[in-house]
């Protein structure tokens, strides 16, 4: 999700344990998500990416990078 005028897409989180479910943008998602989980679960991975768009993300990120082009 980006609002007009942002580049930056807002990423889904999800925490299980607390019930917790917030959008941060892509830029801050892995200093939220050991934030969270330093302060809450004791460094535990817990709080994640939203399963589905983990999965998404992953794909875009392989596309990107070019690891699927035929050489």
């Amino acid at each position: 999700m980006t609002t007009e005028g942002d580049d930056d897409p807002t990423v889904p989180i999800v925490c299980e344990e607390c019930d917790t479910r917030t959008r941060v943008p892509l830029a801050d998602l892995a200093d939220q998500l050991e934030r969270h989980n330093e302060t809450r679960h004791d460094g535990e991975d817990v709080a994640q990416v939203a399963p589905a768009i983990a999965d998404q993300i992953a794909d875009l990120v392989v596309e990107d990078m070019g690891l699927l082009d035929e050489e």
